[in-house]
């Protein structure tokens, strides 16, 4: 057994199933066209997997959610998140492209967000197919999907690709340095702790990745200069060990003039229960207001 697996075993035996209360219901089958769709990858790779959720209701252009999903870089699918998609693209009246990027550790870094920015082309480049408003792109993202989602903006700041109107990052994976107090007070969290995010990089990376020098497109937090990126959403979680990774990138980001609303849940976990359940509960009520927010912001005339 390798060091990665012995670190965070890997069981993708419900890949596709939906979390409990995240199943597609009556009423999203009812309300929404979802289409499932392969777009073309990043150069000489192969097609990436879509899911894509459209108001029946609507008119003109809407904005756009390009959703990318956590599993620690190698677990999960956007089918695990069916509903939460399904609920953004009603709640906020929008498009919802949601990546299904292929995972480490059979195709490490940069796999994962080169597809991810593949999807971000194509969106900008179908948005009158899709009926988007490339004024209000917006890209988001849990755990490994938070870092994939920062990765994104950065290479589309990088290669002057798409503009993104605002990033908004769910308990983010950032940084593989593994040095901050957060991860080394997890050791014995429930849910993932010190050593999933150890064995994690090590999926992800390789285990003979030269990480003394990390590319910032795999770990954000090496980036050296964070000027010119998205307005930001981050939250953390208060007994999380990438909370301390997450609370520095935000304030790295407004050092270098950036927007940022930062929010730290108190008592919750990472993949496990709070210990008092309202603080879940205001989490995702402040994470869905800064999308809100975001998706339907006045564009200047």
């Amino acid at each position: 057994m390798s060091r990665a697996q012995e670190l965070l075993p890997i069981d993708r035996s419900q890949a596709i199933e939906a979390f409990p209360g995240m199943e597609l219901t009556d009423r999203h089958r009812e309300a929404l066209d979802i289409e499932e769709r392969m777009i073309p990858g990043p150069p000489n790779e192969p097609d990436v997997r879509t899911i894509i959720y459209r108001p029946k209701a609507r008119t003109g252009r809407i904005p756009v959610l390009l959703s990318l999903h956590g599993g620690a870089f190698c677990l999960m699918s956007p089918d695990t998140f069916a509903g939460m998609d399904a609920n953004w693209s009603l709640n906020h009246h929008c498009v919802v492209v949601a990546v299904d990027y292929r995972l480490a550790p059979e195709h490490p870094f940069p796999a994962g967000p080169e597809d991810c920015y593949a999807a971000l082309l194509w969106t900008a480049a179908n948005a009158e197919e899709l009926g988007a408003d490339l004024e209000k792109l917006v890209v988001t993202g849990g755990s490994a999907g938070g870092a994939l989602s920062a990765a994104v903006c950065l290479m589309a700041r990088d290669r002057k690709g798409p503009r993104i109107a605002y990033q908004a990052l769910m308990i983010p994976v950032l940084d593989d340095r593994l040095k901050t107090p957060s991860h080394h007070g997890a050791e014995s969290a429930p849910g993932f702790n010190k050593a999933g995010n150890e064995g994690m990089w090590l999926h992800y990376l390789g285990e003979s990745y030269d990480r003394s020098n990390t590319s910032p497109y795999a770990a954000p937090a090496r980036a050296d200069n964070l000027e010119g990126l998205p307005p930001a959403f981050i939250q953390t979680n208060g007994l999380d060990p990438l909370r301390d990774e997450g609370i520095e990138y935000a304030m790295r980001l407004m050092a270098a003039g950036v927007d940022v609303e930062l929010y730290n849940s108190p008592g919750a976990y990472h993949g496990a229960d709070p210990l008092d359940p309202r603080t879940a509960l205001q989490a995702a009520r402040v994470y869905s207001e800064a999308l809100h927010a975001a998706l339907n912001r006045e564009t200047p005339e």
